[in-house]
């Protein structure tokens, strides 16, 4: 079977009743390619296309970023659909202005940007170009274009052993150390709190990183529970794809083109 054909094969269940179906998309690496600078990260005209028509004729349309939710929304450029932000501690539906943000992961905010913003003031970091991102209750360390990413991501480690022995919690990415409170975050809790109120027979969720995996989980769990007929886990590869991702995909995809390929199968349906 061609991958075209095991794609469209993997995704009848949800093209069958598009009304009942949820399409839940990472942003970075999936919608959006990566790029050297965060904030230079847009997802294609070509790509937004359909996932406006998906957006209009499915019955959940999300976004699940380890960014803030209004951040997401901003490289989307999509405003009515539901954005999970911060790993699952935000969650920003469609019109809405204000995310609303997790109580329990709200009480470790202060924590978090008080060791972030001691850190960033290093002179060791800005020497090395290591980049801050701050994402309120996540504060993030980038090395991706730093002049030395070796000498840039030893010192990060030794930020994380620093962050760890002041009880927060770290989670590694593509090139990033995200210093996070200490309670059980992670894009699982995203979905499981997005498909909290919805009754759909059948959900995606497509991701390029380890950070998806929950993701994954969550979906997978939600079929054990019976609150879901049929999960599809999609994974989206890259130079830089976890081995875990790609064995933990039902299919995987080719990078974020294969992605906007997936997003016009599903419009087709329409």
């Amino acid at each position: 079977m061609t991958p075209t054909a095991a794609l469209q094969d993997a995704l009848a269940p949800l093209v069958a009743t598009p009304s009942r179906s949820g399409v839940l998309l990472d942003v970075d690496g999936t919608l959006a390619p990566i790029v050297r600078h965060a904030d230079d990260a847009h997802v294609p005209e070509p790509t937004r296309a359909p996932l406006i028509k998906v957006a209009r004729g499915y019955g959940l349309v999300a976004c699940v970023s380890g960014r803030r939710a209004a951040t997401a929304r901003r490289i989307v450029s999509l405003g009515s659909i539901t954005y999970v932000g911060n790993h699952g501690a935000e969650l920003l539906r469609g019109g809405a202005t204000e995310p609303e943000l997790d109580p329990e992961v709200a009480q470790g905010r202060a924590a978090v940007r008080d060791f972030a913003f001691r850190e960033w003031d290093s002179d060791e970091l800005r020497r090395l170009r290591v980049r801050g991102e701050d994402k309120d209750v996540i504060c993030a360390f980038h090395w991706r274009g730093a002049p030395d990413e070796d000498a840039a991501e030893t010192a990060v480690r030794d930020v994380a052993a620093r962050a760890e022995a002041a009880g927060l919690v770290t989670h590694w990415g593509r090139k990033v150390l995200e210093v996070r409170p200490p309670v059980e975050l992670h894009k699982g809790r995203g979905v499981r709190a997005v498909l909290g109120d919805t009754s759909l027979a059948a959900a995606l969720y497509a991701g390029d990183d380890r950070t998806d995996l929950d993701a994954f989980r969550a979906l997978r769990e939600a079929v054990a529970e019976g609150t879901l007929e049929h999960a599809l886990c999609v994974g989206v590869a890259s130079d830089e794809t976890p081995e875990e991702l790609e064995a933990e995909a039902d299919v995987v995809v080719d990078g974020p083109a294969g992605v906007r390929a997936m997003l016009e199968a599903l419009a087709a349906a329409l």
